[in-house]
């Protein structure tokens, strides 16, 4: 490790949400080392999500992103009681959810609309069946009332067929919201639709959410869209055992306007903070296919190795090592180095176990060594000190 580049900074601890300002700070979804496996054809079994711990506070807004099979939409599907973890648990207001059930709604992208049913009659169906208990008189009041809170008036008699995407996936969410779930989970309610349609949507469902201080819980895979509505972004691992890999606080205020959030003097540094980890996982997944087994030759445990480097760092001495053969002599056959764009990749790397080595700033190791990256201890062995 040589360089005179200053440590890296240890990341703070995450802030409290805002949302915590206009809600009691207590946890309302809890999910406790939620474990994921899926028997595979072979005889084999495909660990999905592993060691998932998440709370999620009343009246909170809090999205999934991630690359496409990270477990996602497996993890909103435990959370709604459709499927079952295969250990762990999950639980809503202090219950263990086990089935699914109208406390918790699901908003699907196709809307799951009946096709011979009109706007009204799809979402009286619902509240016919959930809330039969109140008069007709209240049940009616609640679905007017809905119709009325998405903006579909002049659409309440039409079938689904007569109505664009974006309206029938109005349709759905007022039909979600109108027998008042305890959770409203929505699995990209928006991605099957137009930009600009996607975005009047965006603003509508934020709207409702704080009006009605819904908890909900949503997969994205847009991070604008995560940015616009959420307190708080989860960010998934690639799979196997995907886990939750960083959390992140939306420090924006509400209420928010979809064209004034870029206005905000965190929105594009927790733009690229999202961008940066999903590019990470990206060159992980890429890493990890191309990475063999270990191999043993010449003595050495192992000589498939991969050294992470910092351009314009004195990164010279590695790289020409590489080209004089300096590591082929001493049996490390197949040594690939790694470009990063920051120390902060080489850190990434050593904790993400996907660089064997790399070039550090001097203090790095012992950093690492001693808890600095999150509190996490990396023992880590300085082989060689270089300095001017």
């Amino acid at each position: 490790p040589y360089s005179h580049s200053p440590l890296p900074t240890p990341r703070s601890p995450l802030p409290t949400p805002h949302s915590s300002l206009l809600t009691p700070m207590t946890t309302f979804v809890a999910v406790e080392k939620l474990e994921k496996t899926f028997p595979l054809a072979n005889g084999n079994s495909y660990v999905a999500l592993k060691g998932i711990d998440l709370e999620i506070r009343k009246g909170e807004f809090v999205s999934l992103i991630g690359h496409s099979g990270c477990g996602k939409s497996t993890l909103l599907n435990m959370i709604a009681g459709l499927d079952l973890p295969t250990d762990g648990v999950v639980l809503l207001d202090g219950e263990t959810i086990q089935r699914p059930g109208p406390d918790k709604m699901v908003v699907f992208q196709n809307y799951s609309l009946l096709p011979w049913l009109t706007v009204r009659e799809n979402i009286a169906l619902a509240v016919d069946e959930v809330l039969a208990y109140l008069p007709s008189k209240e049940r009616n009041e609640i679905i007017e009332h809905n119709i009325d809170l998405v903006g579909l008036r002049h659409a309440a008699d039409k079938p689904p067929g007569q109505l664009s995407g974006g309206m029938k996936q109005r349709v759905a969410i007022a039909r979600a919201l109108a027998i008042r779930p305890k959770l409203l989970l929505l699995d990209e309610p928006f991605g099957a639709l137009d930009a600009l349609t996607r975005g009047n949507l965006q603003e509508r469902l934020m709207q409702i959410c704080e009006e009605s201080q819904v908890t909900a819980v949503m997969v994205t895979h847009d991070v604008d869209e995560a940015l616009l509505l959420s307190d708080r972004i989860v960010m998934l691992t690639n799979g196997p055992e995907s886990k939750i890999g960083q959390l992140m606080t939306v420090d924006i205020p509400r209420p928010r306007k979809r064209l004034e959030v870029v206005n905000h003097p965190s929105y594009y540094s927790m733009r690229s903070e999202i961008i940066y980890f999903l590019n990470q996982q990206k060159r992980i997944k890429q890493l990890r296919a191309r990475k063999k087994g270990a191999v043993a030759r010449h003595g050495l445990e192992k000589v498939n190795l991969e050294i992470g480097f910092v351009p314009l760092t004195a990164c010279a001495p590695i790289a020409i090592a590489k080209e004089k053969g300096f590591f082929a002599h001493h049996g490390l056959d197949e040594v690939n180095l790694v470009r990063e764009s920051s120390w902060r990749g080489i850190q990434d790397g050593i904790a993400g176990n996907y660089l064997d080595a790399a070039q550090m700033p001097s203090g790095m190791p012992i950093w690492l060594t001693l808890g600095g990256l999150e509190g996490r201890s990396l023992p880590t062995v300085s082989a060689l000190t270089l300095t001017r």
